[in-house]
């Protein structure tokens, strides 16, 4: 039987085990909308916003490791995709963009609401397509999802024009995929992996150094057993938080610019750096050349083009990490006599790091009369499930989660690392919510990252979406005040929230609770509060107005330059 473009694109969406779609309509994707209803096994999500669309997609994709999709349709609809597009190319999340395009005839020819989607995000996408003729549209949804969720994932946004929508063609679906230039290197080459067992053997102060992919190719097992095997101190970035358990005694906590101070001096005295999944980001490395000065390094990555990137490696293995990591703990069990003695020899390196914990713990300085953003953290976890799934913003509040906020759970954190995006907590919550109804779901924003998508509260309340939300008010935009204060003699140039926005009636507005507490006593109850109501909540804790985020590497020092107290 002959199916239309837009009733193929949602039969390959079928066949790709899709459940979930978040998106937006319009007049170029008013076909897939009106084929829509005939398909209940796709669950759609209307958004306020498209740019929310895809966060909310990447949200899905982080908190379920599946592919997520997105629906826009053309010009406005497209163009609002691009950040949340953009977000999940620099966190290497798997996702499929969906956008309406003008009829081909029209293409390049400035007609109603068209824009070059293909050129707009050749640069923020793994790959993209432009569907010009509606016998290829199968095999290009199939290459859409192999490409988005294999080797380094990432998004891949097909444009779909309306002719190609509403012309017929007779339904297949390939059995595979096969691209001549694009063949992901999955197995780790042995011999390098040997020569990684041998330096590991050798080595008194090793560290593990753990990136975002860890959590994406689903290893914490083999993580955990690697560094238990090798008994090495794990440190974390942002993206690799909730890749190791925070409560483990290995655990270093997150390292670079508001890393831990034991994390930071670990990496800088280690003679081993083994980077699992990571790519030495500027805010992790601090300045590269005082970075890990004694240490030999050896990178772990499925993408080559990582390797060496922006630091020296002595050894390169590209493959993915599950199973190098298996292998390499196989290796190591080969050699049970010479690990026993490595870790021998390296109990006064872990002595050493628990004197720097000990030392200067992270830490803050309570107040019975302000609430401090740090205690609320803390109270969260506390109060909150242990597989609790926890979204932020971007600003102070997000590096308070990391430091505060211990996590025990994979695909836990979900958050804006590469392009540090406001506004993504609250849709990528959403996401999540719609993975997962049953588990709880918490965003913790800042007044100004909430307010950047605050349009999706209707989406929680439509959905039935029962996402808690902590805003830590300041009435700054935090984080540039902080550098405002630190670098910029207090001049506190536009980064004063002037107008106070009662967020409890805004909760309200939307047909949420809204809970407010002003006093370190009220913070327990009101989280409580939050947790025993059903659906959406908002809780506006008025934090202490200039409390800073420190540990904290000034822009151009070393990992080990650390302001400590300000």
């Amino acid at each position: 039987m002959k199916k239309t473009g837009s009733q193929i694109l949602l039969e390959c969406l079928q066949m790709e085990g899709v459940d979930t779609v978040f998106g937006y309509p319009g007049g170029a994707v008013i076909n897939i909308y009106h084929d829509l209803v005939d398909y209940p096994g796709l669950n759609h999500i209307l958004t306020r916003h498209e740019q929310a669309a895809v966060h909310a997609a990447d949200g899905y994709a982080r908190a379920t490791g599946k592919v997520g999709v997105a629906i826009a349709t053309s010009g406005p609809g497209a163009t609002n995709t691009v950040t949340g597009i953009a977000t999940a190319y620099m966190d290497s999340i798997p996702m499929v963009v969906i956008t309406g395009q003008v009829p081909t005839p029209l293409i390049g020819n400035d007609a109603f609401q068209e824009a070059d989607m293909v050129g707009i995000t050749r640069p923020i996408t793994k790959h993209n397509y432009l569907v010009k003729d509606i016998r290829d549209l199968a095999r290009i949804i199939k290459q859409a999802f192999y490409i988005a969720r294999t080797g380094r994932p990432g998004p891949v946004l097909v444009d779909l024009p309306k002719d190609v929508q509403v012309a017929t063609h007779t339904f297949s679906y390939p059995d595979k995929v096969e691209l001549r230039g694009y063949k992901p290197t999955v197995s780790g080459n042995i011999r390098q992996v040997e020569k990684a067992a041998k330096m590991i053997l050798a080595a008194r102060k090793p560290v593990i150094y753990v990136g975002g992919g860890a959590t994406l190719s689903n290893c914490p097992e083999q993580l955990r057993q690697f560094a238990e095997t090798i008994q090495a101190p794990v440190t974390t970035t942002l993206m690799g938080m909730s890749s190791f358990p925070s409560r483990h005694e290995l655990s270093l906590g997150m390292l670079g610019m508001h890393g831990t101070y034991y994390a930071n001096m670990a990496v800088t005295n280690s003679d081993l750096l083994i980077a699992i999944g990571a790519r030495f980001d500027d805010r992790v490395t601090g300045k590269i050349a005082t970075f890990a000065p004694h240490a030999k390094i050896i990178h772990v990555d499925i993408d080559p083009t990582s390797i060496k990137k922006n630091v020296r490696v002595d050894l390169p293995i590209v493959g993915d990490l599950k199973d190098v990591l298996q292998n390499l703990v196989r290796k190591l069990a080969e050699h049970a006599d010479e690990v026993a003695d490595m870790t021998t020899e390296t109990e006064s390196w872990r002595r050493q790091i628990l004197d720097w914990k000990t030392e200067h713990p992270l830490t803050y300085q309570p107040s019975e009369t302000e609430i401090k953003p740090q205690f609320v953290i803390e109270k969260i976890r506390e109060l909150s499930n242990d597989d609790a799934i926890i979204a932020t913003e971007v600003g102070q509040h997000q590096m308070w989660t990391a430091q505060f906020f211990q996590f025990t759970q994979p695909r836990t954190f979900l958050s804006s690392g590469g392009l540090g995006t406001m506004g993504y907590g609250l849709p990528a919550a959403l996401g999540a919510q719609a993975a997962f109804p049953e588990r709880q779901v918490i965003d913790i924003s800042g007044d100004g990252s909430f307010q950047m998508n605050s349009q999706e509260m209707a989406t929680l309340v439509q959905y039935g979406l029962p996402v808690k939300i902590v805003i830590l008010n300041n009435n700054y935009l935090g984080m540039v005040r902080q550098w405002q204060q630190l670098f910029f003699d207090r001049r506190y140039s536009q980064t004063v929230l002037e107008l106070p926005i009662d967020f409890v009636k805004l909760a309200e507005a939307y047909g949420a609770t809204g809970l407010r507490a002003d006093k370190p006593d009220q913070v327990e109850e009101t989280i409580r509060q939050a947790f025993a109501t059903p659906g959406p909540v908002i809780m506006e804790f008025k934090v202490a107005r200039e409390e800073n985020v420190l540990p904290m590497v000034p822009a151009g020092r070393s990992i080990h330059e650390m302001v400590l107290a300000s």
